[in-house]
């Protein structure tokens, strides 16, 4: 049975990593997702302003955290982290947040990538902050074909 279409809503996805934050974005309305870039995390924490402007420009419904499984279902060793990460991402915008299971999206977006490159439809080379925003992607798509 096919769900009545709720109203639209623009959605941010996040693939968190330890190193870098990809980010897309995507809307209900389209149910695409395109990579935004990445935003640098490391010991001091995440590069909350380049966040903050993400969220200030975009204006998002609703947010989307990549949930780090093994492939037998257990949390992955990076889940916690995420799950922090989520949790603050809600805290400090007061928006809904969304885990989804990020599976292989990184390996998936790197294949994806280099394809590109090859094909020619990609001209500059493949860098792991492209590969990490592309996962973002992914698992936004991957959210966005969960909604219908």
């Amino acid at each position: 049975m096919h769900k009545p279409p709720g109203r639209p809503r623009v959605v941010l996805a996040f693939d968190y990593g330890q190193k870098r934050i990809g980010v897309a974005s995507g809307d209900t309305v389209t149910c695409s997702a395109a990579p935004r870039g990445t935003y640098a995390n490391g010991p001091s924490g995440p590069d909350w302003s380049g966040i903050d402007r993400e969220i200030r420009l975009l204006a998002p419904d609703l947010l989307v955290v990549g949930a780090p499984y093994n492939d037998d279902g257990t949390p992955g060793r990076m889940e916690g982290l995420a799950s922090a990460f989520a949790l603050e991402l809600a805290a400090r915008y007061g928006l809904q947040v969304e885990r989804m299971d990020e599976g292989y999206s990184s390996t998936e977006a790197g294949s994806l990538l280099r394809e590109q490159r090859a094909s020619g439809q990609r001209r500059r080379q493949v860098r792991k902050g492209d590969v990490d925003s592309a996962a973002a992607a992914i698992i936004l798509a991957s959210w966005l074909g969960k909604q219908n």
